[in-house]
């Protein structure tokens, strides 16, 4: 909870831009914003495919889109993606895949989703590497001790699994479930498309859906632009831990698009909207499929 407490702060610290930021939610386009919806209802299903695709059984699939729907909600309640990880673990076991498969599962998911948003994101960078301004991000001198901050962590997590054997044993009895998993599922060729073309689909999906966002409101930047500055932001925020992303997206797609040369208030504005058409619209309807599975025992 502590980054909700400081995002709270930072909020009330900062009222007036969010209020220049809903005023201009008032002149959107419509059309646009339609699209955005779609294109954010269009995510779900390819969350769904991606599922499909990192687990050899045949999953039924009216269900497997539903609970892609009810992890969204989910994701409010604990730190960023564990909400949808849980949703999930839990649905494929109840469909028969036992545990340690589905965990498995679980992590393919993640590496692929993972995997196709940084090439993406590095190929949209090669193809127009001024869409940041990367060095207004970073105040001068920092790269490096965030570098050094990062190599310590995965030293530090080196030894921990080095010195405790118990913890070595099962990460490799996991490591090793999880590479059996894989390979059965890359001998399928359906299941690979569904696996890495879902894993693609879905931040094209969401990158679009905020390019829709920022042509609804005037934004001065490209969509293809805008499609980077998404997937930087969101690459960014991954490792902070509020539920549901809540505040720290929203500040990252700020600060990212006022580095791609948009106005604070019309980024405010569109960093708002988008988190509205993804996060708020859907959390009620979330909730309620959420709890209805659960009631049905789907998950």
């Amino acid at each position: 909870m502590v980054p909700l407490v400081l995002v709270v702060v930072v909020a009330v610290r900062h009222r007036s831009v969010l209020v220049d930021g809903f005023a201009q939610l008032r002149r959107a386009e419509w059309p646009w914003l339609l699209a955005a919806v779609g294109a954010t209802c269009l995510t779900w299903v390819a969350a769904a495919v991606t599922r499909q695709g990192a687990v050899v059984e045949r999953l039924p699939g009216r269900r497997l889109l539903a609970t892609q729907f009810a992890a969204g909600a989910a994701n409010h309640l604990l730190p960023t993606g564990l909400g949808a990880g849980a949703v999930n673990l839990r649905f494929m076991t109840v469909c028969g895949v036992p545990l340690a498969r589905s965990s498995a599962a679980l992590a393919l998911y993640l590496l692929a989703e993972g995997v196709a948003r940084a090439g993406l994101l590095a190929v949209l960078l090669l193809v127009f590497p001024d869409a940041l301004r990367l060095g207004s991000l970073l105040p001068d001198g920092t790269l490096g001790p965030l570098l050094a901050a990062l190599g310590v962590l995965a030293v530090a997590a080196a030894c921990v699994l080095a010195l405790a054997g118990r913890l070595r044993s099962a990460a490799a009895s996991f490591l090793r479930t999880a590479l059996a998993e894989a390979r059965s599922v890359h001998s399928r060729p359906a299941r690979v498309l569904a696996l890495w073309g879902g894993a693609l689909a879905f931040p094209l999906l969401q990158a679009a859906g905020f390019a829709a966002v920022g042509r609804a409101l005037g934004l001065p930047v490209p969509a293809a632009h805008l499609a980077v500055v998404y997937l930087a932001a969101t690459a960014a925020v991954a490792l902070v831990p509020t539920p549901g992303g809540i505040g720290s997206v929203e500040a990252a797609l700020v600060v990212a698009l006022v580095a791609a040369g948009a106005p604070v208030a019309a980024a405010t504005a569109v960093a708002l909207g988008y988190r509205i058409i993804t996060v708020w619209l859907p959390l009620v309807p979330g909730a309620l499929t959420l709890a209805a599975l659960v009631r049905m025992k789907i998950i």
